[in-house]
């Protein structure tokens, strides 16, 4: 299979996995239910629980009342060999604003719970983060996959199949920590090829993408590669504000920093851009973390 056909492979799976099936179960929640991603780890990956509760609560919403922040609970590994069930309660509808709550089910027990808000467009004061200058261009930089050798066979079958593009400016982690050690990085991300104009799936999309790399300023603070032998990690919960609108399959910069760990926990921290300096979106996760003893304990 060529790059391109590969590519958009990929990219159709990601919205086969979002197309979710509506329930016509009499129930007072909209019930939803969804596909799952293969992944060698054999547990769903986050993003795409994320980028399907989204999708779930947006399909309770009229078209011109956009998320715009998300609070969840990443609450039992889920099972990617398995699909999922979606309930969304649909707590307020304001003449600005709506709430709605989405949880995500598996063998009749929640995997993942959020709050998001959605809004009206509405005219405001505006000011916004600027770009850090001096990033290398996407286009200088090589895939990570092409960078990756030594890993195993079905980590590198993820990062060649998965729908998204990256591009570490300081170089992937998945073996080794290369140059300075600390707790920032920054990370060109786009879907693979072009997707459909529907913004939900591009909101949808960045919430996807918003996953894969946030928890790597806490490894990077303390040289922990993504393959040191008895290292943990898990996602406890991931908040994400959108900003202004983009699209998900064109060059975004994801700038992350890690502002604290500690007891076993990290906390990160990022902001994406479009590739002219628009702030589109700011991103927040804790993640548990807990390395073999000796390693990386200051």
């Amino acid at each position: 299979m060529s790059v391109d056909a590969q590519a958009e492979a990929s990219v159709e799976l990601l919205l086969d996995v979002l197309d979710l099936d509506e329930s016509s179960a009499r129930t007072t929640e909209d019930i939803f239910t969804g596909r799952s991603h293969a992944m060698p780890t054999g547990r769903i990956y986050g993003g795409q629980v994320l980028a399907q509760t989204l999708i779930a609560a947006e399909r309770t919403m009229p078209p011109e009342r956009a998320v715009h922040s998300m609070h969840g609970y990443f609450l039992r590994p889920g099972d990617a060999a398995q699909g999922l069930t979606i309930a969304v309660d649909r707590i307020h509808d304001g003449r600005s604003f709506s709430t709605r709550r989405s949880q995500a089910y598996q063998n009749g027990v929640p995997i993942f719970s959020m709050i998001a808000s959605f809004q009206d467009e509405s005219p405001g004061v505006e000011h916004a983060e600027p770009m850090p200058t001096g990033v290398p261009a996407p286009e200088d930089l090589a895939p990570d996959e092409e960078l990756v050798t030594g890993v195993h066979p079905l980590s590198m079958r993820m990062l060649r199949d998965r729908p998204a593009d990256v591009r570490h400016v300081e170089g992937p982690l998945y073996v080794a920590v290369d140059g300075e050690q600390r707790p920032r990085q920054a990370v060109w991300m786009r879907i693979r090829s072009t997707m459909p104009e529907d913004p939900r799936l591009h909101r949808a999309a960045l919430a996807y993408l918003s996953d894969m790399t946030i928890q790597e300023s806490i490894l990077r603070a303390h040289g922990v590669a993504w393959s040191l032998t008895g290292l943990k990690v898990a996602s406890l919960d991931h908040a994400m504000w959108w900003h202004r609108p983009a699209r998900a399959d064109e060059w975004l910069l994801y700038v992350q920093e890690s502002p604290n760990a500690r007891g076993g926990r990290g906390l990160a921290t990022g902001r994406i851009y479009t590739r002219d300096g628009v702030l589109v979106a700011s991103v927040a996760q804790e993640i548990m973390v807990r390395v073999p003893e000796g390693v990386a304990s200051s």
